[in-house]
């Protein structure tokens, strides 16, 4: 995600606990960059506004800030670049490469459009950080909710695989209504199944890298951190 100064003060939406974790939460799902020091500084300080499950960010959020770049960034590629068990896109756990999955990604699309945004950067509109990104900006998180099944399903796969990257998803999981299922099997049952494996000649996923803008007209707004969401 780009940064430039903020503009002026800031504006209401920093105190908005959701909105700081989606946000922050975003940030530490893309692929470190040079900035992400910079970052951390203005987000660990924030993290304090999004309660209980900011401090579930923290760890992820320490983790980074006591790495080296080139490290980090090999370790984002060997997570979630590797293999699909990690995979950020969140219709491939529950619709996989189906011709189900076109209808699910046009929600999304759907969901942008309406509200004004739209993705920049050729990445499919349910990668998760750009996700978490709309939700911080709108303020409603009700793809998440639509989504918790995938959520719950990751969390539980990098949870398992013993990656810092877990922290993120028990954060954003933990602010969704209702308990997280204890297990692979609940999470399973309510995906109603895992991802199938129809294939209809899709796009393939690509490789996960820095998280485009939502884009939509001239105006620009700032988040907590400075962030540039355009609308």
């Amino acid at each position: 995600m780009r940064r430039r100064p903020a503009a002026g003060p800031a504006g209401p939406a920093v105190s908005h606990p959701a909105a700081v974790l989606h946000q922050a939460a975003a940030r530490l799902l893309t692929c470190p960059d040079e900035t992400l020091h910079t970052d951390l500084v203005l987000l660990r300080a924030a993290l304090p506004e999004a309660g209980a499950p900011g401090a579930l960010l923290a760890p992820l959020a320490a983790h980074l800030a006591a790495g080296e770049p080139a490290a980090l960034a090999a370790d984002y590629v060997r997570v979630f670049d590797f293999t699909g068990r990690h995979c950020l896109h969140l219709t491939w756990w529950t619709d996989g490469d189906t011709r189900r999955r076109g209808t699910a990604l046009l929600r999304f699309q759907q969901a942008y459009r309406a509200r004004g945004f739209t993705l920049r950067g050729g990445e499919l509109p349910d990668f998760l950080p750009a996700v978490l990104e709309f939700c911080a900006a709108t303020r409603d998180d009700t793809l998440l909710r639509e989504h918790r099944p995938a959520l719950e399903l990751l969390r539980l796969a990098l949870e398992e695989s013993g990656t810092p990257y877990a922290a993120a998803l028990r954060a954003v999981c933990a602010a969704l209504p209702g308990a997280s299922p204890a297990d692979r099997a609940q999470a399973l049952a309510m995906a109603r199944g895992g991802p199938p494996h129809e294939d209809v000649g899709l796009s393939p996923y690509g490789h996960l890298r820095l998280l485009p803008l939502l884009t939509g007209g001239p105006a620009a707004d700032e988040d907590a951190y400075g962030t540039e969401i355009r609308r």
